[in-house]
């Protein structure tokens, strides 16, 4: 038996001891059985006789040397890495691939196309910009991109966000001009310039996206990837939830076919509910009837494909198929003329030439460039991993990073908004048996082809039928209220997050909102680490189990051992609470403060007679740290002292050695 420095019997050899009579016993039963048995160490002795460091002989020249040299190796291994399509192109296996590859973008193409249209709409930019955004980032991801099965193009949130800062830096006061009325110029009125205002604001757009590129880009050169984890789960669907809230408002409008102006900033959705409220008189019977008609027929599509996806071979494309019976119907019964029904209006046929964005806007975009950056590529590597993880392949979040930039970035000289990863149509191309990103170049391909030859189609498209299939692709993003019990039922702490993120992005803006959740999730996890959760453990008879005393009926402490647990390392900012914590539970003998600010995460507090005396309550206590790198300064400020051995207060022996 183990004996420590003053001749008794050591507490952790007792302890394996006492763990094999109850193995013993439970022999004639069928349970596996452990049995541990090993020396106690210190930390001196491990650090002077078990381990040593390595010594490095390489130097700082020798290591930079070697990080700079060029072989073809290195080359080879960074173009796979910069370009991932040379992995896995030359290899195509053209049979097994082609033809589900083709069928999945062609049914991507087809929702792609009236997704484009509509979410220029959130975007404050003409639609025909929504198919630029559709094609140009879809080609770059097919060869930057990582992942085998996300779409890239215009996503809500994200053209809400971008819609957002377009109307606040380009709002419709700046573009009222007079128009003379009457005789002699007199009784002027003032007239919006709807063109100058869109042209401003797609300058704006483009700015923006291309700073957001830039962003992403150098991120990923720098392997910032990791920065996506410090948007929490709860904290990204409470932000989704709240953003499909400001898009369903901003639709209404639309839907309605009343004529209200586009807020932005705090307050955005009391003030258009406001604005709709006070013009709903002059509702649009005819358009609010067609867009319930819309919608009606989308949530059936979108019904059947989810209940029969298992059995049909193509999901049914209720996008493609209201955009096209609600145009013919537009232009055949003359919705816009004949029912004052808001339509697309003019698409230019053709794309455009690059031209250099207007950089002196920039001054102004720099913090929402970063939230944009920063929600986009959390949005699309979670999608991306999602999918890796259920095809058994891997995603480089730090490539995606680069790849979303490079889209980003190179797509904004050609008049694009930013983009990401759209989970309706990502499920898409996956469901529909879309193997690689060939499936993503053809469905970019398909929205060339409308830009094209014939974009011009669409021009009586209903604005309310783009409104329609708006809100309920945000379905989804409404059935994550139903997070709420269960996060109530699992971590009170992510429901605050959640409920945080979700208020705060209603009433202060998406960009506030994410600002003030953010700050809160850190909060909470400052929190965690200053509320460790501790408790007093005792053993589970029969077994070597020990749970807390005061949560389980079965846990009994020992007589006269203590064992005091805590969940957190101990710093500066939790030492005062911790060792308040630890008064509270010890019943018996007070441990002073600064004996105890050095605990980290398990404090073993064990009672043993000494010969000759009778027991104690408490007459030994026995520090049990971790092995780390990493020691505060709150706690080695006692270490010392520590180090030389014990220290005794009141005849207690308090053993301040760490164990192993």
């Amino acid at each position: 038996m183990e004996m420590n420095s003053y001749g008794e019997t050591d507490p952790l050899a007792a302890s394996v001891m006492e763990r094999e009579e109850p193995a013993a016993q439970g022999e004639a039963d069928s349970q596996p059985m452990y049995r541990i048995e090993r020396p106690v160490y210190d930390e001196a002795f491990i650090r002077s006789q078990l381990l040593h460091r390595k010594k490095t002989s390489t130097t700082l020249r020798q290591r930079q040397a070697h990080w700079f040299r060029c072989s073809s190796k290195k080359a080879k291994a960074a173009a796979f890495s910069f370009l991932p399509i040379l992995t896995w192109l030359p290899s195509y296996p053209v049979k097994q691939y082609l033809f589900s590859d083709v069928v999945s973008g062609l049914s991507t193409g087809v929702v792609q196309l009236p997704q484009g249209l509509a979410y220029a709409m959130l975007a404050a930019v003409p639609p025909v910009y929504g198919l630029y955004s559709s094609f140009y980032p879809v080609l770059l991801y097919t060869f930057f991109g990582t992942s085998r099965h996300v779409s890239v193009g215009t996503f809500a949130v994200i053209s809400l966000m971008i819609g957002a800062i377009v109307v606040r830096e380009a709002p419709d006061a700046m573009f009222y001009v007079p128009s003379a009325n009457g005789t002699n110029g007199t009784n002027a009125t003032a007239v919006l310039d709807v063109e100058a205002r869109d042209l401003k604001r797609v300058q704006v757009a483009v700015v923006l996206t291309t700073l957001v590129g830039i962003i992403q880009f150098v991120f990923g050169l720098l392997r910032f990837g990791f920065v996506a984890i410090y948007l929490t789960e709860p904290l990204v669907r409470g932000f989704t939830t709240a953003a499909a809230v400001h898009v369903v408002v901003s639709q209404l409008k639309y839907l309605l076919g009343v004529k209200t102006q586009r807020f932005s900033g705090p307050l955005t959705v009391i003030y258009s509910l406001k604005a709709v409220g006070s013009h709903i008189t002059n509702t649009n019977v005819s358009t609010v009837m067609l867009g319930l008609a819309c919608i009606v027929f989308l949530y059936v599509c979108k019904d059947l494909n989810e209940r029969f996806k298992k059995k049909l071979p193509i999901p049914i494309p209720g996008e493609i198929i209201v955009v096209i019976a609600t145009t013919s119907l537009s232009y055949g019964m003359s919705l816009s003329h004949d029912y004052q029904m808001d339509v697309v209006g003019k698409i230019p046929t053709g794309l455009l030439p690059p031209v250099t964005p207007e950089f002196s806007l920039l001054p102004n975009l720099i913090t929402d460039s970063i939230a944009v950056a920063i929600v986009g590529f959390s949005m699309g590597i979670s999608l991306a991993k999602t999918f890796a993880l259920k095809h058994g392949y891997s995603v480089d979040s730090n490539q995606e990073l680069i790849a979303l930039g490079l889209c980003n970035f190179l797509s904004s000289f050609f008049q694009t908004f930013a983009i990401t990863c759209s989970m309706s149509r990502s499920l898409v191309q996956e469901s529909t048996g879309g193997k690689t990103q060939i499936a993503g170049l053809l469905g970019s391909l398909v929205v060339l082809l409308v830009v094209v030859a014939i974009g011009f189609v669409f021009q009586p498209l209903p604005q309310t039928a783009l409104a329609a299939i708006i809100m309920v692709n945000l379905l989804g993003m409404f059935k994550q209220f139903r997070d709420i019990p269960a996060l109530w039922r699992t971590s009170k702490i992510e429901l605050a997050i959640w409920l945080v993120a979700f208020v705060a992005s209603v009433l202060l803006g998406l960009d506030y909102g994410l600002l003030v959740a953010v700050a809160f999730a850190i909060l909470t996890v400052i929190y965690r680490t200053q509320s460790p959760k501790s408790a007093i453990l005792g053993r589970v008879a029969g077994t070597g189990l020990y749970c807390d005393v005061d949560e389980y009926e079965e846990a009994t402490e020992y007589e006269g051992i203590k064992i005091f647990h805590s969940n957190s390392s101990i710093y500066f900012a939790n030492s005062d609470l911790y060792v308040y914590t630890l008064k509270e539970k010890e019943l018996d003998e007070k441990i002073s403060q600064w004996q105890t600010r050095a605990l980290e995460v398990l404090v073993a507090t064990q009672s043993f007679p000494s010969p000759g005396r009778k027991r104690r309550s408490v007459c030994s206590t026995l520090i049990n740290m971790d092995v780390t790198e990493d020691i505060y300064v709150t706690s080695t400020t006692y270490t010392s002292e520590w180090q030389h051995g014990l220290f005794v207060r009141n005849k207690t022996k308090i053993d301040i050695s760490s164990t192993f």
